[in-house]
Formats: structure tokens, C-alpha cells, sequence
């Protein structure tokens, strides 16, 4: 009878460690998910970020190639009336 009960103190543990393991890979698994969605959100935020620079920039270089095609038209037409 106390072997039989031993067995079943055993069996009866091992049962709570597999629980606890359990338990802890959904905490483990539930963290993963919570720092997968803050990435996310990084990464997201970031995408924006270049595309707003990109913009920026291509405005930039537009306004610039602009100016440069003003700046020679008016050394061509200067220099045509010299």
C-alpha cells in the first residue's frame, strides 16, 4: 500500500511539473506574441519615416532640378542678347 501510494505521490508530481511547464510556454508564447506586435509597430513607424523622407526628398530634388532649368534658361537668354 505505501509503495502503491508512492507511486501515485510520484506520478501525481510529475503531473505538476508538466502543468508548470505548461503554463510557463503559454506565458513564454503569450510575451513572444506582445514583442512580435511592438516590432511590428516599429517597423511600421520606420516604413513611414522613410516614406515621408523619401518625399521629402523627391520634392526637394524637383524644386532643385526646377531652379537649375530657370538658372539656364536665363544664362541662355542672357547670353544671347550679349
Amino acid at each position: 500500500m505505501k509503495r502503491e501510494r508512492e507511486d501515485w505521490t510520484r506520478t501525481y508530481h510529475k503531473i505538476l511539473k508538466g502543468i508548470n511547464v505548461m503554463i510557463d510556454m503559454q506565458r513564454i508564447i503569450k510575451d513572444m506574441k506582445k514583442l512580435a506586435r511592438e516590432a511590428d509597430t516599429i517597423v511600421i513607424e520606420m516604413e513611414e519615416s522613410i516614406l515621408a523622407v523619401s518625399i521629402d526628398n523627391q520634392t526637394i530634388n524637383a524644386t532643385n532640378i526646377a531652379g537649375i532649368s530657370e538658372d539656364l534658361q536665363y544664362l541662355v537668354q542672357s547670353n544671347m542678347e550679349d
